[in-house]
This record gives structure tokens, C-alpha cells and sequence, in this order.
């Protein structure tokens, strides 16, 4: 990059992360940060960042399910289009970088296109997804499952905490249920050349290896269920430790168990294999009874099905010796399901470039964290490109960047733009 386009860089990607802040002031709470799917929040999001998108010379419109656009027309006649974006909705008591740094990043790019006058043999759409973390409805990636034709009509029965359903609250927002349902918000894979996201790690690994970015090689698959070991309540003094159908203790050396399964598998076949056991609860939860039932969740993740659908046998299969030694019952009920998602290797190849250009390093990582980049891949080839994460802080209020971090990412995605137009052109 020529001086001038390295001091724009620098002033648009300080300008990308005061914008995060501006959107953390849109929240329903005062004291912390969230922001729902079809809420007013929501809506004054939307009409902010589609003032800034139209800053920066793009076409603005809001699609059927309440995902936000932006675009930098090609003058190529059957032009494709290249899509950036992440989401912009919220955890409760969020950061404020979590996804809306992606789109911020994915505007400012744009911003960069239209001073330079770069030439775009494609569309540059920019896209703030409108539910990535499924705060409201229990049900994630629904903006980005809209554009990959998986926006499933039985969501729209669907109610939130006051009951509102969201057919109702697509009403109140100003959307047509309908056409939500009919996939008014799917694209064509033909007219699509990629995706891109940007995103912070959420996770401690670049910052442990000292890297401000990394390129990330594939997005984990996921199970996750929950669990009951049943077992007899019964009195804790009357009772003798032999005779005991102690559903807890069985709870806890499958707890252990699982830790064990993980690492080794970890270790053996370095797919990124983790499992974590997230709640426990034990009824009927009184310190003088045995418990009789104890519930609790788990999740199960791999950067590769093969390995992810092994660490599930070996954990089932632990399950059910702890069961049958300790004369228990077993319930197991999956409540989830995702396909480990590969990144695109021409765009892994391309972000690695530039960062390489950029920063002299192009560190390469999976995610732990599923990513709307999981729903479009479906549809057409995706990249993503991590920004360190301060303390591997996320969904939280100390959630953090570093300045230069996100210069650099804007740089790399900038660089990794001029150079795709360039092979586009050849």
C-alpha cells in the first residue's frame, strides 16, 4: 500500500472500533450491553450502521428476515458478488466487539474501495447479520440460515420471555412472515463468489503466541445433550456406601471421565477436540439425601466429523459402563447438532498472504466458537480471519481489542480485496 492508503487504514480502523462503541449504547438494558432479533434495538442498529454503509457509498436495504445490507455496485455486467459481514445482535450483558467488529471492519473495507476508486469486477456487499447468538427465540444463525434457504417456518411459532412469537414480532418490526417463510432472504450460490468474516478469537490462543491474527482453517462441529443418571434417593445416615444408587457420584466419574476422553483424543488425532460438562443438578437436592436423578449438560466439539463423531462413541460408551457398574439408569437426549464447517483453502491461502505482507506472520487455527460462516457455507466457499482476543475474553463486558490488531486486520482485508479483484479481472 502506497502512504496514503496506509494512513487511511489507520484512521478507518480506529474508526471501525469507536463504531462498536456508538452500537453498544443501542442496548435494552442500562446497564450492559444486549441487543435482540426484532426488537427496537435491533431496528436503531440497523438504521445506524445503514447510515454508515451509505457513508461510504454503498446501496442500502434490510432483507425479508431483518439482515442489513450494504453494497458497492460493480460496473461488470453480471457482475458476482463477494459478501462480508458478521452479525450485530447480542448475548445479554455482551462486549461490544463479539460480531459487530466483523461489519464494521466489512464497512470500512468498502470505505477503502470507494477512496482508492478501486475497481470491482464483482459486488462488495456488506452484511450485519440480524441473529447469530439466538438470545430471544432459542434458535441461532437465523439471519445467516435465511440467506442459505434454512430459514425453517416453524420458527415463526416460536415465542420469546413475554410470549410474543415471531411471526408477531416480524409484524411489529415492519417484515412479511410470509415471505420469511416462502425464503424471501435465500441466495443463489451461482451469483456468489465468497464469504468473508472477521471476527475477534473470543478464545486465548493468538494472544498466547504473541499474534495480533490468525487465519482460521475450519469452524468445529458440535453435539450437545443432556443427560440423566437416575439412580434411588434415599436417607444419607441409614443408608451403607454399598448398597447406594448414588446418581451424583456417577455424575461426577463421568464428569472425569469425559475431561479424560478429551484430552487424549486431543492429543492423538489434533483435531481440536474439547467436551464440557456445563451444568449439574442433583435432585432432589437436599444434603441429607442421596440423590436420586441428577441432570446435567454436555457439549461436545471437533474441528473434523470423524473425530467428533469418534469422542461421542467413546463418551457414550463411558456413560454406559458408569451406568451399568453402578446399577443405574441412563437417559441421554441430543439437543443439537452441527457439521464441522472447512474454510475455503484458495481463501485460507489468500488470507494468509496478506497477513503474511502485513504483519510477517500467518498464524492458522480452528474455531472453537460456531460462526454464521458455519450457515454459508452451504451456499459458497467461506474464509475467516481471527483478531486477537485480550485475556480470551468474550460474551462479556471485558470483552477488548487492541488498536493495532484491528488496523491490521483491516489491512489484510483490504490487501486480500485488491488481490482477489486483481485474479478476478485475469
Amino acid at each position: 500500500m502506497d502512504d496514503l492508503s496506509t494512513q487511511l487504514v489507520s484512521q478507518y480502523g480506529l474508526r471501525a472500533i469507536e463504531r462498536c462503541y456508538q452500537l453498544s449504547q443501542i442496548s435494552e438494558l442500562d446497564d450492559g450491553i444486549l441487543r435482540q432479533y426484532l426488537t427496537p434495538e435491533h431496528q436503531a442498529c440497523n438504521q445506524q450502521v445503514a447510515k454508515w454503509m451509505s457513508e461510504a457509498g454503498m446501496e442500502t436495504w434490510q432483507d425479508a428476515v431483518g439482515n442489513q445490507w450494504g453494497r458497492l455496485t460493480s460496473t461488470s455486467p453480471n457482475a458476482k458478488r463477494l459478501i462480508i459481514g458478521s452479525h450485530l445482535d447480542t448475548v445479554p450483558y455482551a462486549g461490544a466487539y463479539d460480531g459487530i467488529l466483523g461489519v464494521m471492519l466489512g464497512i470500512e473495507v468498502a470505505a477503502l474501495a470507494q477512496q482508492n476508486k478501486l475497481s470491482l469486477p464483482f459486488h462488495l456487499d456488506i452484511v450485519g447479520f440480524c441473529d447469530e447468538e439466538g438470545t430471544r427465540f432459542a434458535t441461532t444463525l437465523i439471519g445467516s440460515k435465511a440467506l442459505a434457504g434454512q430459514f425453517d417456518p416453524e420458527w415463526l411459532a416460536l415465542e420469546d420471555r413475554k410470549g410474543i412469537s415471531m411471526r408477531q414480532a416480524m409484524v411489529d418490526f415492519g417484515l412479511d412472515p410470509k415471505l420469511a417463510a416462502e425464503q424471501g432472504a435465500a441466495l443463489s450460490s451461482e451469483e456468489l463468489l465468497g464469504y468473508w468474516e472477521a471476527h475477534i478469537e473470543q478464545g486465548p490462543v493468538l494472544e498466547a503466541q504473541q499474534q495480533p491474527l490468525g487465519v482460521v482453517s475450519a469452524i468445529a462441529g458440535a453435539k450437545r445433550a443432556v443427560i440423566e443418571f437416575i439412580g434411588q434417593a434415599g436417607h444419607a445416615g441409614t443408608t451403607p456406601m454399598n448398597l447406594r444408587q448414588d446418581s451424583l457420584t456417577a455424575a461426577a466419574e463421568f464428569t472425569l471421565a469425559v475431561e479424560k476422553l478429551a484430552i487424549s483424543a486431543a492429543q492423538s488425532s489434533q483435531q481440536g477436540q474439547v467436551a464440557t460438562i456445563g451444568s449439574i443438578a442433583a435432585k432432589p437436592g437436599a444434603t441429607n439425601v442421596i440423590a436420586g436423578v441428577t441432570e446435567l449438560s454436555i457439549d461436545i466439539r471437533a474441528q473434523e466429523d470423524g473425530a467428533l463423531a469418534r469422542l461421542v462413541t467413546d463418551i457414550e460408551q463411558a456413560a454406559s459402563a458408569i451406568t451399568e457398574k453402578r446399577q443405574l439408569t441412563l437417559n441421554w437426549q441430543w439437543t443439537h447438532a452441527a457439521p464441522a464447517v472447512q474454510c475455503d483453502s484458495q481463501i485460507i491461502q489468500l488470507f494468509a498472504k496478506a497477513c503474511k505482507q502485513v504483519t510477517d506472520y500467518a498464524t492458522v487455527l480452528p474455531s472453537g466458537a460456531g460462526h454464521d460462516a458455519m450457515a454459508i457455507a452451504n451456499i459458497c466457499p467461506v474464509g475467516m480471519l481471527f483478531i486477537r482476543s485480550p485475556g480470551g475474553i468474550s460474551h462479556h463486558p471485558d470483552e477488548a481489542v487492541i488498536d493495532g490488531d484491528v488496523i491490521n486486520a483491516l489491512a489484510v482485508l483490504y490487501q486480500s480485496l485488491n488481490t482477489k479483484a486483481l485474479n478476478v479481472f485475469s
